[in-house]
């Protein structure tokens, strides 16, 4: 993850920027490596979005990421006795699909088209980044050249306004990444969702019953590879998604009504053309 920092004086006034081009369009679906076909999903809902704490001054940035929890020790109460459960039904025999979601994702019209959106988007920030960064630095080698000048007063003074303009800076473009941010998991929330019904149902029309991520098996042939197919009708019933204006956040869209669609297992028929009204027969 990239961040932007400033040295004042010494001192290390934290600008940080979560400037990471399509860091939320490159994680793919968050789903598990395998699912069966036709079951109920509960909706997918944002995940969390982590807090960042500004750097204290002169301290240089560390390294981001989940820290594992540390592993108890404790004695657990006695386990509950596990009865005797009758004999049911045997499960079905398994019929495996294999599909590769990078793949599918790489081709989806819908998702290269966000991804370019969401490049351009994160350049333009990281482009304004750099101009305040530099701004804010003549602005402290400015106060550092009049020091000798100005009373202590007007020394505080002035660096209060500077502390501030950091702040509001630091604000701004938070507020912006932010934005960026949950569009991107917007985009991806249509996509994922869209996804995991056409690899439904794709599976269904194949008669297979249990779907593999392709990046969780060793080795398989093309006749187990359902990612061909997928990505046909992906592209098809989804051509593009809803993309959130440049900085309006989804959280503040106006959901779009859902029009009703043709069924995606099987095509409509063709409606037949009406007859032609017989013209009467001149006498």
């Amino acid at each position: 993850m990239k961040k932007i920092w400033l040295y004042l004086g010494g001192a290390a006034l934290a600008l940080a920027f979560f400037v990471q081009p399509s860091a939320v369009m490159a994680q793919g679906p968050q789903n598990p490596g395998w699912f069966v076909p036709n079951q109920q999903h509960p909706a997918a809902r944002p995940a969390a979005r982590p807090v960042a704490a500004p750097a204290p001054a002169g301290t240089a940035p560390a390294e981001e990421g989940p820290m594992p929890a540390p592993q108890i020790q404790v004695k657990l109460p006695p386990a509950p006795a596990i009865p005797q459960i009758p004999k049911g039904p045997p499960t079905p025999a398994a019929i495996v699909g294999v599909v590769s979601i990078p793949d599918a994702l790489r081709v989806s019209t819908a998702y290269q088209e966000a991804d370019k959106v969401f490049n351009e988007r994160h350049k333009k920030l990281d482009e304004d980044a750099q101009k305040e960064q530099v701004e804010l630095r003549n602005l402290g080698q400015q106060l550092a050249n009049e020091r000798a000048k100005l009373s202590a007063e007007q020394i505080r003074q002035k660096e209060r306004e500077l502390q501030d303009r950091i702040a509001e800076s630091r604000k701004k473009f938070g507020d912006r990444q932010r934005v960026i941010q949950e569009a991107g998991q917007y985009v991806m929330m249509q996509i994922n969702r869209t996804l995991e019904q056409v690899v439904q149902a794709v599976a269904l029309s194949r008669g297979v019953n249990v779907v593999l991520n392709r990046a969780q098996v060793l080795g398989t042939t093309e006749d187990f590879d359902l990612t061909p197919q997928v990505v046909e009708v992906l592209n098809k019933v989804l051509p593009e998604v809803v993309i959130p204006p440049d900085g309006v956040s989804p959280l503040n869209m106006t959901v779009p009504k859902e029009e009703p669609r043709p069924a995606m297992a099987a095509e409509s028929p063709k409606a037949e053309a009406p007859a032609k009204a017989k013209a009467p027969a001149r006498r």
